[in-house]
């Protein structure tokens, strides 16, 4: 009998944690006892390295297999060992967007039914209708790159990690666009506007180019890394934390900073994720030093484009009347915030990078 003969005739016969258990468990989880997320979500993408003798049954055209570790420039001895530690899956997920969508729903109708948006500056209204709304693109853009990126996940936990951070992008994206529709039936807003601040306003170009870069790119890593690492710490954060929660409250508005503010719980969510995930990465006794080398390598194509975002971005800042409010200010915050997360992956900006 040949030895692929025998590999197949032994499919599904692999020794596995709690195989001689009587309580199932396949997988050796992270704590003393598994917990909900893991039972959910461990071992549910299959893996012929740990239970599938056989291998897999199908292959891409090109040969490359259903799920393969050569789709991403970064290593892991172990995929698996990854644990999110929002502990996120379907049903906690659609829980968790439900209830912040509910809660903009009525945050909208108070503030709408108590005549909040005609209290708005008008130069605010405006600002809304095109920086806001230039936003919204922004967050579909980077929604799709994740969600493009989530399919090559090794792990059903890497998956599941990328495809809640794409779908809480999408979310914003929809939140904004519905939001901008809602008081505009109170007062005027354009809801093209937007879309030609983010073609056409020279302050946008340089976000769109790095949104659009994070599209192109192939390795799935590359994309998470790009978005959470990079993007959202020196320009997602700075624009809506920087921006427009911070300038709302003095332009009469408190409502957008409402609808706007789910987004920091997000990204606080999403990097926590993120970090955890690199963490392992860098960490690998056998990778570890090569998978430094190829993330300071996406920081030299990043970090240009995301400083040349944010210094366009300079533009918006002097349309609202919040003297106190200094572009300079919240740019160092967000350079710090950003020097933190590379000391927490332990990774510098490589010579010659500036900020």
């Amino acid at each position: 009998m040949t030895q692929n003969n025998q590999q197949s005739g032994a499919a599904g016969s692999a020794t596995f944690a709690g195989s001689d258990s009587r309580r199932y468990n396949y997988f050796d989880s992270q704590g003393k006892r598994a917990t909900l997320y893991e039972d959910v979500t461990v071992d549910v993408q299959p893996d012929p390295t740990r239970h599938l003798l056989q291998g897999w049954i199908m292959s891409f055209a090109d040969g490359q297999p259903t799920y393969s570790d050569k789709v991403t420039a970064l290593k892991s001895s172990d995929w698996h060992v990854f644990r999110a530690p929002d502990q996120e899956w379907s049903r906690t997920h659609y829980q968790r967007q439900s209830h912040i969508e509910n809660t903009i729903k009525m945050v909208v109708e108070n503030a709408r039914s108590d005549g909040a948006p005609g209290r708005f500056d008008p130069g605010w209204v405006s600002v809304l209708q095109d920086q806001f709304g230039a936003l919204k693109h922004a967050e579909f853009g980077l929604g799709v790159a994740l969600m493009k990126a989530q399919r090559d996940g090794m792990t059903q936990m890497i998956n599941n990690t990328i495809l809640t951070n794409a779908s809480y992008k999408l979310r914003l994206a929809q939140d904004i666009t519905l939001y901008l529709g809602d008081i505009g039936l109170d007062i005027a807003v354009d809801g093209d506007a937007g879309k030609k601040a983010w073609l056409e306003n020279t302050a946008w170009q340089g976000v769109r180019k790095v949104v659009e870069a994070i599209l192109a790119a192939t390795d799935h890593l590359e994309i998470y890394f790009a978005v959470n690492v990079v993007f959202e710490a020196l320009v997602g954060e700075l624009f809506r934390n920087g921006f427009i929660m911070r300038a709302g409250p003095v332009h009469n508005d408190f409502v957008t900073p409402a609808v706007v503010s789910a987004a920091s719980s997000d990204y606080r969510q999403n990097l926590a994720n993120t970090l955890t995930l690199l963490q392992m990465l860098v960490n690998d006794v056998k990778h570890g030093d090569a998978n430094k080398k190829t993330m300071t390598g996406w920081l030299e194509k990043y970090v240009p484009l995301c400083t040349e975002a944010v210094g366009r971005l300079k533009a918006v800042w002097i349309l609202q009347a919040n003297g106190d409010l200094k572009f300079d200010n919240v740019a160092a915050e967000a350079k710090h915030r950003f020097n933190d997360i590379l000391a927490e992956i332990q990774i510098s900006l490589p010579k010659g990078a500036t900020l």
